[in-house]
């Protein structure tokens, strides 16, 4: 499999990754929160951009795939059946899964648009999707840009907003989306876990649930 250059600091620098969660436990128990108040609790779950498994293993999601292959191993630990693959060719039947999580991935792949129509394919009918990601529009996701070039795993990432993300997956064929958020204060300022709220516009990490459309699922048939 060719590197993408958005993976590659995933792949030589993966225990500095999974460290930061470590690090930054609040904000990571925080960011587990938010996607559990959206994602099901039963069903077939695929993670896509799973890295090390740090929310598919806590949240029971099955299945992950991720093209930085050195983080695998992380995953696996962790009880996720893993499977090197990119985001935008994923290796599964039509219609298998109940859900797809998406965290923090969205702003790495080479093309939302069709990753997010590969997710359409692999879930069944009017099942749902859950992304996690950074707000670029929130005052604290305005640093994430400023200082961007300094960070050896955002470098090269594309920082979306809500609005972005939302025209996105109405285009592919998603509706009924629902918003929430999280992490309203700096990153180096969280010592302790913040609350999950509706809506979007005060936390820089907001998660979206959506659902796949009959008609998107009869169409790709």
């Amino acid at each position: 499999m060719t590197r993408n250059p958005n993976t590659e600091p995933f792949s030589r620098h993966h225990r500095r990754y999974d460290d930061w969660f470590e690090r930054h436990r609040a904000a990571y128990v925080s960011e587990l929160l938010a996607v559990r108040a959206l994602l099901p609790r039963e069903g077939r779950g695929l993670e896509i951009g799973v890295g090390t498994g740090r929310f598919a293993g806590p949240l029971g999601v099955q299945f992950g795939i991720d093209p930085a292959g050195e983080t695998l191993s992380y995953a696996r630990g962790r009880g996720v059946t893993v499977a090197r693959a990119v985001a935008e060719a994923l290796p599964f039947a039509d219609a298998v899964f109940d859900y797809t999580l998406v965290v923090t991935t969205i702003c790495f792949v080479d093309d939302a648009r069709a990753m997010l129509r590969e997710i359409a394919r692999v879930l069944k009918p009017e099942r749902k999707v859950v992304i996690g990601m950074i707000d670029r529009e929130s005052p604290h996701g305005q640093e994430y840009l400023t200082h961007q070039a300094e960070n050896v795993f955002y470098r090269t990432a594309t920082f979306y907003s809500a609005a972005e993300v939302e025209a996105l997956l109405k285009e592919t064929g998603f509706s009924r989306l629902v918003w929430v958020q999280t992490l309203s204060a700096p990153l180096s300022e969280i010592r302790e876990i913040e609350p999950v709220r509706p809506g979007t516009g005060r936390g820089t990490f907001l998660v979206v649930g959506a659902h796949v459309s009959r008609e998107r699922c009869e169409r790709r048939g």
